[in-house]
């Protein structure tokens, strides 16, 4: 039968943190996975050395930590007061934010950045929320780990977007998402495959000469996409041929995309 995302996250977090025993873990999500439908399970199979870092929700409601209340009776209270939801906080967390030159989404930038620690219901445990300012926006980032910095915090997140551009390579240029598949098995052996030739591409990209011609070049940025790398490789295959052209005994017996593929990885 098939897992919700949940249980696939963890399945294949806890499978890689086996072979890291003795590390942190800290899982960088969206604001879909910022919750304990994926960290109360991770703690179970982990343990207190993994971490979530996360984008926090505008709604999402903040408390202050619990002071200590010595001779009072009961149970000792898990939050303090209500702060309130991210959004309304983000306004007088300004006034509090300092410039940071960080490396975000592939060069230096002045990011302007504030920060505090608070509890969180929805995880049930502290957490360190940095408020990232652009000039009439805002974006609230938390973490579990308390010893991040700010610096750190904004760093990790930004670079998931390299994650997220991963994706959408898979499903729209290699066609993951394009299957009639049923069997679970099935399933995952297409995004095998995809994965496989994803892989496949940037190893070709790494071993070029020069950088693919870009299709849509800009002065903003000098990378080159997967798409450029595709149309490359493609070119290159369609010049020297698979080997199947029997009137031109010159031409190798062999594929030459196996081949390539094989001096690439061996």
């Amino acid at each position: 039968m098939f897992t919700d995302k949940f249980a696939q996250a963890v399945a294949l977090i806890a499978r890689l943190g086996a072979f890291f025993r003795q590390v942190p873990v800290l899982v960088v999500t969206d604001s879909w996975f910022g919750n304990n439908g994926l960290f109360k399970p991770l703690r179970t199979r982990l343990g207190a050395r993994v971490h979530l870092l996360s984008r926090l929700r505008v709604n999402a409601v903040l408390y202050a930590r619990p002071e200590p209340a010595p001779g009072k009776a009961g149970r000792p209270r898990k939050y303090g007061k209500r702060l309130g939801k991210a959004a309304e906080l983000a306004a007088a967390m300004r006034e509090q934010a300092q410039t940071y030159t960080l490396h975000v989404y592939g060069a230096m930038r002045e990011v302007a950045a504030a920060e505090r620690v608070v509890m969180l219901k929805t995880l049930r445990c502290p957490v360190r929320v940095v408020w990232v300012y652009r000039k009439t926006q805002w974006v609230a980032l938390m973490t579990t780990d308390l010893e991040l910095s700010i610096e750190q915090i904004v760093e990790y997140y930004s670079a998931r977007w390299k994650i997220e551009a991963g994706f959408r390579e898979i499903k729209q240029e290699i066609g993951s998402a394009h299957t009639q598949t049923r069997n679970p098995d099935a399933v995952t052996n297409h995004l095998h495959f995809c994965m496989a030739a994803t892989t496949i591409a940037w190893i070709y990209a790494e071993h070029l000469k020069q950088a693919p011609i870009r299709r849509y070049a800009s002065q903003n940025t000098n990378e080159y996409t997967f798409a450029d790398v595709r149309r490359s490789l493609a070119k290159h295959l369609a010049n020297e041929g698979f080997g199947i052209d029997c009137q031109d005994c010159r031409k190798p017996d062999r594929n030459p995309l196996i081949s390539t593929v094989m001096r690439l990885v061996a």
